[in-house]
Formats: structure tokens, sequence, C-alpha cells
């Protein structure tokens, strides 16, 4: 086991020998906090040299009131999730499992931030939300060092759902969570994937029928959310359209992310359109925020519309 991870750390730092040398540094913002707080800057700065990497956060927001803050762990796992998909690409070659420790990887990060969040910081959306935007920053910091490897933004959001209540159909007690899709970033290799789990998450959707036979819900639509993706030279991948109806009066939550930002584009491509949840009742639509936490009734349709990816390269059309 030492002998597999020492040969993972020299294949790190081959790779990161294949990064030309410089300071390259990107900042976004994670939207809100549900608790009235935002936007947060998320800030980097990556320095290469010698086949080491330095990630610096400093300028990152301090840690939020409501749940949208990583802790340190998170923060290193994508970190090195970023340097991992770099390396195997430069190289050509897939590194062992874990990637060895990535000893030529260190980090700085500003105590007590959204990036190393410390008690009695909430931490619920720092896995599921926030992690996705620290891997939007650090792409986007290597597409300066990288432009024809780096591909444009995809979604950036898991589109966390959680509905709980009272099956009406059986008088049990019930909870779902699930997350949904979106559009993949184009990059200088082709179009963007559409309907997509994307970098900091792996979930696959639960069928409509398999969602119907255990909960009291009826899927009204699900479909891809054509024209979303950003244009360009390759356009980025579309989101999609998942309405939900809910047959009894239930909590309903939502974690979600690139509701008024957009995934950017790059290399001159249209950045992806922005999300939107939506509530429909009695017909009519109320457009909800990011985050929220409401009580439905019976017949109240939720409407997750995801984000699609961002296009690469200025297209003929532009």
């Amino acid at each position: 086991m030492e002998a597999l991870i020492e040969y993972g750390e020299r294949m790190v730092e081959r790779g990161l020998r294949l990064i030309p040398v410089g300071e390259y540094g990107a900042e976004d913002v994670v939207e809100s906090d549900g608790f009235g707080g935002g936007p947060f800057a998320l800030r980097v700065l990556l320095t290469v040299s010698n086949g080491t990497m330095v990630a610096d956060f400093r300028g990152s927001a301090p840690q939020a009131s409501g749940g949208i803050n990583a802790v340190s762990a998170i923060t290193t796992s994508c970190v090195k999730y970023v340097v991992r998909c770099v390396v195997e690409a430069l190289l050509g070659q897939t590194l062992p499992a874990g990637g060895g420790e990535m000893r030529a990887v260190r980090l700085v990060l500003p105590a007590r931030s959204i990036v190393a969040a410390e008690l009695p910081a909430s931490v619920a959306a720092g896995n599921v939300e926030t992690s996705q935007r620290i891997t939007d920053v650090l792409f986007a910091a290597l597409a300066t060092a990288l432009p024809e490897l780096i591909p444009a933004e995809s979604q950036g959001t898991m589109n966390n759902l959680t509905v709980g209540g009272i099956d009406s159909r059986t008088g049990a007690s019930y909870a779902y969570y699930e997350t949904a899709g979106g559009g993949m970033g184009a990059s200088p290799q082709g179009a963007g994937l559409s309907a997509v789990h994307v970098h900091m998450s792996n979930s696959l959707n639960t069928p409509i029928e398999a969602l119907e036979h255990s909960y009291p819900f009826r899927v009204r639509r699900y479909e891809v959310r054509r024209g979303t993706g950003g244009a360009g030279v390759h356009n980025g991948g579309d989101g999609i359209r998942r309405d939900i109806e809910i047959l009894a009066e239930a909590d309903v939550n939502v974690l979600s992310e690139r509701r008024t930002t957009r995934p950017h584009g790059l290399a001159g491509g249209v950045d992806g359109a922005a999300g939107e949840n939506v509530l429909i009742r009695n017909g009519e639509e109320q457009v909800l925020e990011s985050k929220f936490s409401i009580r439905v009734q019976p017949g109240d349709i939720l409407s997750l519309r995801t984000p699609g990816g961002g296009g690469w390269g200025i297209s003929a059309g532009q």
C-alpha cells in the first residue's frame, strides 16, 4: 500500500509539472444562505511551481448564519477532485484509487470562513451546494493556465429536494430526498451532456413508477429544458424540468443554487440559463427562492427547473 501511495504521489507531481508555472485566480459567489444573507464571495489563488500547487482561499467570505458553510474536509476534497481530473487528463493515465495523499498540493484556508467553517456554524449545504461552487472556482482559475483542457461551468447545484409528511394512502409517515441533474458545461473537446449529475454529485434519479408507488406523489412533467445550455462552438448541456404534484399535505424543503447567477461560459461561450424553483397552485405559478421551506397542500405542484451548462467558444451565430 505504501508503494501504491508513493506511485500516486509521483504521478500527481509529474502532472502538476505539465501546468505552466504561474498564479491563477478566480472568484464566484454562493447566492444565499437561506436566511437573508448573501451573496457570499468564494475566491481562490492557485500558485503552480516545480510540481507543486498552493490553493489559497483567503478573501472568501466569513462563515454564514445559514447552512451553506463547508468544513475544511469538504474544501480539501474539492481541491483533490479537481487536481485528479486535471492530472489524469494531462498524463492520459488514471491515478490509483485515492490518488495518494497529494503531498504536492497545499491549501491555505481562512479560519471560520465559508470554506473552513467551525462550530457553531451550520453546514447542511456545505457538502451538497458550496462544494459545487468551490469546484467551479477552481476550474475557472485553471482555465487561464489550460485553456484547451478546462470546460465551461456545469449547472453548479444538486437541486436538493426533501419532502416529508403522512402518506394518505397508508397513514404512515414518510421522508423523501433526492437530487436532480442539469446541464454539463461544454469543453474544447465537445458539447456538454444534458440532464446529468456533474462534479460533486453522483446520484441517479428515481424512476417515475417507483416514485409514485412509494410516495403520495404524481409526476406531472419530466423533460429536458431545451435551449437552457449556453451557445458556443460547443453548446452547454440542457437542464431538466421535473414537476411533482404532492397528493397530501406535506413539508417541502429545497437547497439549490444558480437561481440568480448563471453557469459561466468559457472562451467566449454563452452562459447557461439559471434554474428556477416554482410552486404551482390552482394553475398559478409562484417563483420561490433558491433555498426555502414551505408547507404544501394536496394538489400543489413543485416544479424544479435546473440550470443549463455554459457554452465553450464563440460560434459564428453569436
